[in-house]
């Protein structure tokens, strides 16, 4: 693959989202809107959208990357039991804000592709699993829903058809591990949000024990774009295993944070200094995290890569969910990795015995290490935890404390062991895990010491 034209991109996805009346069905239709849906649903039949979808190699863009077309393969054709098409709109990964662009600018656009994903797997009920913190999200979709059902374009017959397709938007409660499929599924049968065992895979089993497949917000707004302007138009973007628009979004030490529509492809480090202006202050990069706070993380050396699910996992890393958090010299890297920790800890939804124990153990020992009594033997011992962690769970959770752990303390190891030896002698905010006051430590006298490790005990 040669290097990708990023400077000459047009933008697909949010080509109209800076308008003031792009969420508006009005505004959608006077651009082109459900032209798609309407050839989706006039000229081809559900096995010819799934193969059109198939050749196009459009991958998830949830995290897992799977091919979109082949999961809507795998939902019998011959049951009795209704399907269903889930979208998932949870989106909960730190670093990543790409899916509430669509749901607050273009939600017209989000509903087309339902429509063409539900005629694909003959689904005439969806539901839409949306964050329960997108309030202003939840309340733009919900009109466009409205609007939706006013025009005929959902309900018993779309676009004047036989096909029946009806939408509800269903918040969630806050809960990150519902971000993941199965445990999305089990909240929005009424349940704990807790993952599921796979198999069956919820293409065969999944909502209320029925066919159903579950798209990321990305993904369905894809679809429409496919259908108008054809396979080969999207193939031509970017690498031919994985094409098409992505969505990156970009946080942390850069000159322009914010959510970037650029080609699959993209080099990393075209996108921090070109496109986001560069590290800020005039600092030096440190260290990137490519796919959200779950992927491994790379050093400075190592952005000189392409944005897409081959490139990055050939470095040892994952596209993910396309957060970008980008980290200048003057980062922490125990206290990032400490941040993020916390975080898996207090999200886990403590089914599974090694991510319910692993991540609080990581969290308490790197939590040691920063407050300046870590050991040596810590470091080992991290690492060995992650070991029995990955791949020992029902769901990735797990994987995704124990990925960015492993690869901080691999990469950045000088850092952790000098923060050991300096101990408590090094100045910097302690924050207990189970919140608290904040306690500053630097040359600190035999009384306050005691004061802090009575503190970090009932931490």
């Amino acid at each position: 693959m040669g290097a990708i034209d990023y400077k000459s991109f047009e933008k697909v996805l949010l080509k109209h989202v800076d308008h003031p009346d792009s969420a508006t069905l009005e505004h959608y239709l006077a651009h082109g809107g459900y032209e798609g849906a309407r050839k989706a649903l006039g000229t081809l039949e559900p096995d010819q959208l799934i193969e059109l979808v198939k050749a196009s190699n459009l991958r998830g863009r949830g995290g897992a990357g799977f091919p979109t077309g082949l999961k809507w393969s795998f939902v019998p054709k011959a049951t009795k039991k209704p399907k269903y098409l889930v979208v998932n709109a949870d989106e909960s990964e730190p670093g990543t804000f790409k899916d509430r662009i669509i749901l607050e600018r273009d939600p017209h656009q989000l509903i087309e592709g339902i429509l063409i994903a539900a005629h694909a797997i003959q689904a005439h009920t969806v539901y839409c699993y949306i964050r329960g913190e997108f309030v202003k999200g939840y309340r733009v979709l919900e009109k466009a829903v409205e609007e939706a059902y006013a025009k005929g374009i959902l309900g018993e017959s779309v676009f004047g058809t036989n096909f029946r397709c009806d939408l509800t938007v269903h918040r969630g409660a806050g809960a990150y591990i519902c971000g993941e499929e199965t445990g999305l599924l089990s909240s929005l049968e009424g349940k704990r949000g807790q993952p599921k065992i796979k198999p069956p895979f919820p293409a065969v089993e999944g909502l209320f024990r029925c066919p159903t497949v579950v798209n990321n917000v990305e993904t369905l707004a894809c679809l429409p774009h496919i259908l108008v302007r054809g396979v080969e138009w999207f193939k031509s973007i970017g690498p031919e295993k994985g094409p098409g628009p992505k969505l990156l979004c970009v946080s942390g030490h850069v000159e322009r944070p914010g959510t970037y529509e650029v080609p699959m492809g993209i080099s990393l480090k075209a996108l921090i200094y070109d496109l986001c202006g560069g590290i800020w202050k005039g600092r030096q990069l440190k260290a990137v995290i490519p796919g959200g706070s779950s992927a491994k993380v790379l050093r400075a050396d190592e952005v000189d890569v392409g944005m897409d699910f081959d490139s990055l996992m050939a470095k040892g890393t994952m596209l993910g969910s396309g957060g970008v958090i980008v980290m200048d010299d003057s980062t922490d890297m125990v206290d990032a990795l400490y941040n993020v920790l916390r975080f898996y800890h207090h999200e886990s939804c403590g089914q599974c015995t090694p991510c319910r124990e692993g991540t609080g153990w990581l969290e308490k020992i790197v939590g040691r290490i920063r407050a300046g009594h870590g050991r040596m033997e810590d470091l080992d011992l991290c690492l060995e935890i992650c070991d029995m962690m990955v791949g020992k769970t029902i769901c990735v959770l797990a994987d995704a404390a124990a990925f960015p752990c492993e690869s901080f303390i691999r990469k950045f190891r000088g850092e952790f062991e000098e923060r050991i030896r300096q101990g408590s002698g090094h100045t910097r905010a302690v924050f207990p895990s189970q919140g608290g006051p904040l306690v500053q430590v630097g040359a600190i006298s035999a009384h306050n010491q005691e004061k802090l490790q009575e503190l970090e005990r009932h931490a």
